[in-house]
């Protein structure tokens, strides 16, 4: 079946799995949203160890996601894996470090005896909320404004900076877009807590918040999306391969890439959905419109970043080692080859759907903390 695919039809395939699992740990960053909010939703420790225990119970979903991420992007696009994670190892490694903590706080928070106390283990929670979306939202956003990296004749990569990747905070393009991922993750975790814990005052309280963290998500956001459709961008030529700047690049995407733009269209509104929707009346379980449509927008925004000839990784130190899907990818025979294990992702999807309705059968409540063996 896949032996009769072109490459480059190949390349296009697996650069939408890779978008796609992309958009699917953006979405599960509800978790880091939620941890950002512990001490501002709950007021008390019962309180507190109800929004700890509702979002342990899918930490290690987001965990998981970002390693299938990274690891389904070394797969296909291992020039992209060794530049990047070669040589913007500085955020890469802040971002690891942020993670890190996080699981050992859900470890470690409740343990007996814990000689650091549980508070700590709540700022390293908060910490990885705050600094792990932004870093990633960040570091996401140099698809769009390129690194300051080249690439020699052997694909030796020599960053030109010695910060490593953490230059990208200087382009306020790319903060936009990691602040659009912070607020948003927080958007995320309160509708999760509205829709998974049953408390009256954690209710009243994240549809308080709601509305302040969706208002600085969406001019974020807005301001990230009307400077990328303005902007120039780097475009490719498919017979030669020659990196070039191109007026307005992401526009002409847009509507060259119709379906793409429909994608994100359905997905902001999913988004603006579940988030009014919300607002007005608590209960309605936003999370299930905002959860799908953040996953379409930013599976969309990926693909808007490799398709239609353009450079996801581009180079502004040196134009001509930017990567593109075509001089970044695995071999033929390697994509093929995990194009039948790529079968396998709708029953990777259907479980963690299974699982997700498992343990969220119930919303959590106090009761049922009291009868928990096992709390985080």
């Amino acid at each position: 079946m896949f032996e009769a695919l072109s490459y480059f039809t190949l390349q296009q395939y697996w650069w939408a799995i890779v978008s796609l699992l992309g958009a699917l740990f953006v979405f599960l960053t509800f978790v880091q949203g939620g941890q950002t909010l512990l001490y501002t939703i709950a007021k008390n420790e019962t309180e507190r160890t109800l929004l700890v225990n509702t979002l342990g119970r899918k930490w290690e979903f987001t965990f998981t996601t970002l390693v299938t991420f990274g690891g389904a992007f070394f797969a296909s696009f291992p020039l992209f894996y060794a530049t990047s994670f070669g040589g913007a190892y500085w955020v890469w490694f802040a971002i690891l470090v942020f993670f890190v903590i996080q699981a050992v706080s859900y470890e470690f928070r409740k343990k007996p005896d814990n000689f650091l106390g549980a508070k700590t283990y709540e700022v390293f929670l908060v910490l990885n909320g705050l600094f792990g979306t932004i870093l990633v939202g960040t570091a996401v956003g140099t698809f769009f404004n390129g690194a300051m990296f080249s690439l020699d004749e052997m694909n030796h990569v020599t960053w030109a900076t010695p910060f490593r990747g953490l230059e990208a905070v200087l382009t306020f393009h790319n903060v936009a877009l990691g602040l659009s991922v912070f607020f948003l993750a927080r958007v995320l975790g309160l509708l999760y807590f509205m829709n998974s814990v049953s408390n009256s005052n954690i209710m009243e309280r994240s549809q308080k918040h709601l509305l302040y963290n969706a208002i600085p998500f969406l001019v974020f956001f807005l301001y990230f999306l009307i400077a990328l459709v303005l902007k120039d961008g780097f475009a490719y030529n498919p017979e030669t391969g020659e990196v070039f700047v191109e007026e307005f690049k992401y526009l002409h995407n847009i509507v060259a890439l119709p379906l793409v733009t429909v994608i994100m269209l359905v997905g902001v509104v999913g988004v603006l959905w579940g988030i009014i929707s919300s607002v007005l009346k608590p209960g309605t379980k936003g999370i299930w419109f905002a959860g799908p449509g953040t996953v379409l927008t930013v599976w969309a925004l990926f693909l808007l970043a490799g398709y239609n000839n353009t450079a996801f990784y581009p180079s502004i130190y040196d134009l001509q080692s930017s990567l593109t899907i075509r001089n970044a990818s695995s071999s033929q025979f390697t994509l093929t080859a995990m194009s039948y294990v790529s079968l396998f992702v709708p029953f990777v999807l259907a479980y963690i759907w299974y699982a997700w309705k498992s343990m969220n059968r119930k919303p959590i409540d106090e009761k049922e903390l009291s009868e928990e063996h096992h709390l985080y």
